[in-house]
Formats: structure tokens, sequence, C-alpha cells
């Protein structure tokens, strides 16, 4: 039987992952909140008759798209899952097991088994983040980028999420060179020179760490690849961020 807890999912047309992260979601939550921004895809159609209920709302960012669904919910506590994530067996078990009205902590952190296609890259396990958490002491912040759960007392629980990220290699590059581009945004708007060799440099560290530090070679090709596109993505995130500082002060 599901637990008091309200999932919360936010997408962008996810129909090829929606019906699923619900059905995961339901296997631990008696309720399911989906805020959509505004999908052109069947994305909504699905996600309803999966069993959530679906919020419409223009993507705010990160954090504030993630905050936006929890008002609306039944429950205290509120589990985030991405769409392209699932429950593994284990973490039903012990997120079923948890005294949530006598908890003595306020939120919980899972560890994160992600893919490429079917390969679990290892070196990036586990990669804890805190999806569960009461949200009268919790919330994300409030920030555009990547944002976190913040407030309160947490625990680190002994459970997995599926994080099916990257459909094949090629998605991986396609997301790096994203994430090169809203990272070079970000060190513009911290302020500070950024130096001719800060791109090799911030490069080749990231390629290091990756393959040799965090033992990317366990992985063989994909741990290789891995390292490789890091760095690449790492290389290009200050070089992008050279390149806009150099033409404004040309201007």
């Amino acid at each position: 039987m599901a637990r008091p807890i309200t999932a919360t999912i936010i997408t962008l047309n996810e129909e090829q992952n929606v019906e699923a992260v619900v059905a995961s979601a339901l296997r631990v939550c008696d309720e399911v909140i989906v805020v959509d921004s505004c999908s052109t895809d069947r994305t909504v159609e699905l996600a309803e008759k999966a069993g959530a209920r679906v919020l419409v709302q223009p993507y705010l960012g990160d954090g504030p798209q993630k905050n936006y669904g929890v008002p609306f919910a039944k429950n205290d506590w509120i589990f985030s899952i991405d769409a392209d994530e699932r429950f593994e067996d284990e973490a039903v078990a012990a997120i079923m097991a948890l005294d949530l009205e006598k908890a003595p902590f306020d939120s919980y952190a899972v560890r994160r088994k992600t893919f490429i296609g079917d390969k679990w890259i290892k070196t990036w396990y586990p990669d804890y983040v805190t999806r569960l958490y009461d949200r009268r002491k919790c919330a994300y912040t409030n920030v555009i980028g990547h944002a976190s759960v913040v407030g309160g007392r947490n625990k680190k629980l002994r459970a997995d999420l599926l994080h099916y990220s990257y459909a094949d290699l090629r998605d991986l590059i396609k997301r790096i060179d994203k994430f090169a581009a809203r990272g070079a945004k970000q060190l513009l708007e911290k302020g500070g020179m950024i130096g001719v060799f800060a791109p090799v440099a911030h490069g080749f560290g990231r390629f290091f760490k990756q393959l040799v530090l965090r033992r990317g070679y366990v992985d063989g090709f994909y741990g290789l690849t891995v390292a490789v596109v890091s760095g690449f993505g790492a290389y290009m995130k200050y070089a992008l961020a050279l390149e806009q500082q150099r033409s404004t002060k040309n201007r």
C-alpha cells in the first residue's frame, strides 16, 4: 500500500517517459502531481491517464518549477522525481519502511544509478540527491539553474533511483553542449577575469578527475568516453566565457 507521500514531477514533452515514471511513483506515493511546462506532445494526456494530477505552468526555472506543485499536494511529505527516473525495488522497500509521522529527520537523500542507454556508469555512483522531504521544513532552492532541497535535518538512505538520463552517447554530447553554455553564463555573472589558459587547465583537470580520480577506467570504453566528453565540456565552458569576455572588452 502506498504511503502518504505526494510525488511531484516536472515535465516538458516527456511522452516517452511520463507513463512509466507515474507508475513507478505510485508504487510508493498515494498522490502524483505533474507540473507540465506547456508540452506540445501527449505528455499531459498520458500523465492523467496514468493516474497523475496535472498542473500546467510555463517554465519558471528548476527550483521554482519544482516548488510550484507543492502547495497543491494533499500530503506534507513530498518526493520529487524526474521524468527519466524510476524506483528500484529496494528503494520502494526502504521508503515504505520509514515512519514519517515520527521521523527524526526532515529530508532523505537517495542514490542514483545513471545510465547511458543500458550501460550503468558506475563512476557517477552513488550521486546522492535529496528528494524526500517534509514541505513544512524544507523546499527547493529558488534558483533558475540546478536546484537542491535545503532545510532541516537530512539522512542518506540505502535506496537507489534508476536514472535513464542519456539515450546514447550522442545524447550525452548534446547535453554537454547545453551545460557548457549555461556554465559559461554563470561564470560571467560571477565576475572576475578568465585567463587564456583556463579552458585547457579546467578541461584537462576534469578529464583527469573523471578518468583517474573517479576511476572512470573501470567502465572501459564508456568510462573513457565520459571522461573525454566531460573534459571537453569543461574546456568549452571556459572557452565560451573567455570568448564573451573578450567580445565585451573590445566593444
